[in-house]
């Protein structure tokens, strides 16, 4: 098996929770440029994420492992209202969340980080080359155990 293969056969599924179209399409052409090939979900905002998460409202649920890259800026539910909401559920309490944002203000940092999350990632710095935060996904699964 080659190593394409063997990294995608640890099938991980990624909800992408944006809410900017623009953003969400540089991430899915990042992807299917790194020939990653893991289920890429796209959940609108926080209430739409845990419709996915839960497979409520019409939504499919989605298999467990996954991987959420969150906006931290969204209509309805944002980002650290989201990842308050999955640390009270014990289904998801332990889901790896990145936090996918353009707010450089401290206090949004702490609240990521207070609801446990894996990175602080700015959109700024990943800049219009999402191949960036491909490649950091990539290895962040190729290297760390999911249960």
């Amino acid at each position: 098996m080659n190593r394409v293969a063997a990294e995608n056969a640890r099938t991980v599924n990624i909800l992408l929770v944006e809410d900017d179209d623009g953003d969400a399409k540089s991430v899915h052409r990042a992807f299917g440029a790194a020939k990653i090939v893991n289920p890429l979900v796209r959940a609108v905002d926080g209430v739409d994420a845990l419709d996915i998460l839960r497979g409520t409202n019409g939504r499919t649920k989605i298999a467990a492992p996954y991987l959420l890259l969150v906006d931290l800026n969204m209509p309805r539910m944002n980002g650290i209202e989201l990842v308050q909401a999955l640390r009270r559920d014990p289904e998801f309490h332990s889901c790896i969340v990145f936090m996918l944002t353009t707010s450089i203000r401290d206090e949004d940092k702490v609240a990521a980080y207070d609801g446990n999350v894996a990175g602080y990632i700015l959109k700024e710095r990943v800049g219009h080359d999402f191949q960036k935060l491909v490649e950091m996904v990539r290895g962040y699964w190729r290297i760390v155990e999911l249960p």
